[in-house]
């Protein structure tokens, strides 16, 4: 439904059907990695981005009614990755230490899970992800260790929970976090990883996602340098992913087999730069040009006593795989413009 551009220190908010500019927030705190997160929900469209260029609060707001609707203290240092699941009900975030993952719920703000990554400090974390079904939540870093983190809501003991000595320390922990200080328990009742992937790469960046393929969680972690690794996940018991295949996306691999060919691509060199966002979004309407985004009012929407056709307003979500979605969507790679749409 909606399409965000995050600038340094502003917003902007699109109608993906027509590309309206519906809304724009500006003097927001400086964001010069661009960090922000749109949900993928149809009907909770909501957006997360820094409230602080010095702490970890969050703000989250609603893109299809236009207004903030949560202002999260999420860390004391600044975020590093943010990410929503895919029904909007959940937003994880780390901050520029590394250490600590959380977890809220979306739109009250109330941390529901707090997951330690490692004791190790300034780690970066460079992305977050929730598995499709919202009960994994899976973390890279530079680090050559990637963290599966596991949703289990611990409900009241009974009689019939299992007498296992985890169980016994976790409840020993328990009793005594009321009785220490605030960072001591705190950092007992935080949970470890469910399960970890040992990369078999140098530190680098790195990007990772959970699906589901052939009926079976998958682990899948992208490289700078150009490799995509799918690792088996056990759903039940976690401990060590076993890899399932790598890949070559791009670039030469130095370790191909004999008599195997690289499967990536010859990469090309830098293309010529489009006019940036910002300054095309301040063209005015009547110096129309390749992608312009014109005659809407300095904070977003229709001019004043423009009318709308009813039939630009998007219905329903936007199938990307449909070549008759309209309107065609052409973009601009080289700086000439024009061309026919293409999907991916």
């Amino acid at each position: 439904m909606r399409l965000a551009v995050c600038l340094e220190e502003s917003i902007y908010i699109h109608n993906i059907k027509d590309m309206k500019l519906l809304k724009t927030l500006l003097n927001t705190p400086s964001n010069p990695s661009g960090l922000c997160a749109l949900s993928i929900n149809h009907s909770n469209s909501y957006l997360a981005y820094p409230g602080s260029a010095t702490t970890g609060e969050i703000i989250v707001y609603d893109s299809n009614n236009l207004n903030t609707v949560a202002m999260i203290p999420a860390h004391d240092s600044p975020l590093a990755a943010l990410s929503f699941n895919a029904s909007a009900t959940k937003l994880a975030s780390a901050s520029e230490k590394g250490t600590v993952i959380r977890v809220f719920s979306i739109p009250e703000g109330l941390r529901l899970f707090e997951f330690r990554r490692g004791m190790k400090r300034y780690v970066n974390i460079s992305s977050l992800s929730f598995s499709p079904d919202g009960q994994f939540l899976c973390a890279s870093s530079n680090t050559e260790t990637v963290h599966i983190f596991k949703m289990d809501q611990l409900g009241p003991s009974g009689g019939d929970e299992a007498a296992t000595w985890t169980a016994y320390v976790g409840k020993m922990f328990s009793a005594a976090s009321s009785y220490l200080p605030a960072q001591v328990s705190g950092m007992m009742s935080q949970d470890r990883a469910f399960a970890v992937v040992h990369l078999l790469t140098s530190v680098q960046r790195n990007v990772c996602t959970m699906a589901m393929i052939q009926k079976l969680p998958r682990l899948l972690v992208s490289t700078a340098d150009g490799q995509l690794f799918v690792y088996n996940v056990d759903p039940l018991d976690g401990g060590e992913c076993m890899l399932a295949h790598k890949h070559r996306l791009f670039g030469i691999d130095d370790n191909v087999d004999e008599g195997e060919e690289s499967e990536g691509s010859e990469v090309t060199g830098p293309a010529q730069a489009c006019p940036s966002y910002a300054a095309t979004a301040a063209l005015p309407v009547s110096g129309p040009t390749t992608a312009t985004l014109t005659g809407y009012s300095e904070d977003g929407g229709a001019k004043k006593g423009e009318v709308i056709p009813e039939h630009e307003f998007a219905a329903g979500p936007v199938c990307l795989d449909d070549e008759n979605e309209f309107p065609p969507i052409n973009w601009c790679r080289d700086g000439t413009g024009g061309g026919p749409a293409r999907r991916s």
